[in-house]
């Protein structure tokens, strides 16, 4: 396969996932690894590899940057909100995924402490509250520490999320757009949430209104992948309606 027609198959394939592996990227153009990152570097305005993953070039801000610390006290009470209302839909005895984030540390809070569930986390900041509770057992998947979200990375942690039977995930966001779709700020973040979301029985996207119309760097789903979205407001585009 020539060197153009294999930036057009991975252009395409990133188009429908984000991110990519580079092991998976050279097994899908059929050529080694070092091969695609020689078709990499030598297209810096279309790709860029980032710690073995693939992403768009287009996909990778220039500036702003995110950190869960300075996150934490925006929008505080809308995200209580959003989680209050994400909290109503928990099962005793399920087990869940509660993704990274300040507005779902908050959904960890708010789970009720007779409650007994198994949730599946990748969060410090989440895996701190979820100890204290004495009817949940947790699964804390681990890997690279990242502290900008305060969350562990690797690829055993999506292999394992692939494998498991998840009745609800909650995920967050940084941006949602009906155009751009559903996004988060850290590359590392997109194939854990959407290992979650595909094992998933019901997936839901708990974010503060605030998030729509913002794009960040990450895609990771369209809107429509959810079961539906949870704001401040209650539940909104639920699915058949």
């Amino acid at each position: 396969m020539a060197k153009n027609d294999r930036l057009r198959l991975l252009a395409g394939a990133l188009e429908n996932q984000s991110v990519m592996r580079l092991r998976d990227a050279a097994a899908l153009l059929g050529v080694s690894e070092m091969t695609v990152r020689r078709d990499i570097a030598a297209s810096p305005g279309q790709f860029t590899y980032l710690g073995g993953y693939i992403v768009s070039a287009a996909d990778v801000p220039n500036a702003s940057t995110y950190t869960i610390d300075e996150e934490k006290d925006h929008f505080a009470q809308a995200k209580a909100e959003a989680s209050g209302a994400a909290a109503r839909l928990l099962v005793d005895s399920e087990t869940v995924f509660i993704d990274c984030g300040t507005t779902l540390t908050t959904l960890a809070r708010q789970i009720p402490a007779d409650m007994h569930l198994t949730v599946v986390c990748y969060s410090l900041n989440v895996a701190e509250i979820l100890r204290r509770k004495p009817n949940v057992r947790m699964i804390l998947l681990g890997g690279m520490y990242v502290p900008s979200s305060d969350s562990f990375a690797s690829d055993e942690s999506v292999e394992t999320l692939r494998r498991m039977g998840i009745n609800k995930a909650f995920v967050s966001a940084g941006g949602v757009d009906e155009a751009r779709g559903v996004t988060c700020w850290n590359f590392h973040e997109v194939a854990i949430k959407q290992a979650a979301m595909a094992s998933a029985v019901e997936r839901y996207l708990v974010v503060d209104s605030s998030k729509f119309g913002k794009v960040k760097a990450m895609r990771f789903s369209q809107v429509d992948d959810f079961d539906s979205v949870i704001t401040e407001k209650g539940q909104v585009g639920r699915r058949g309606e």
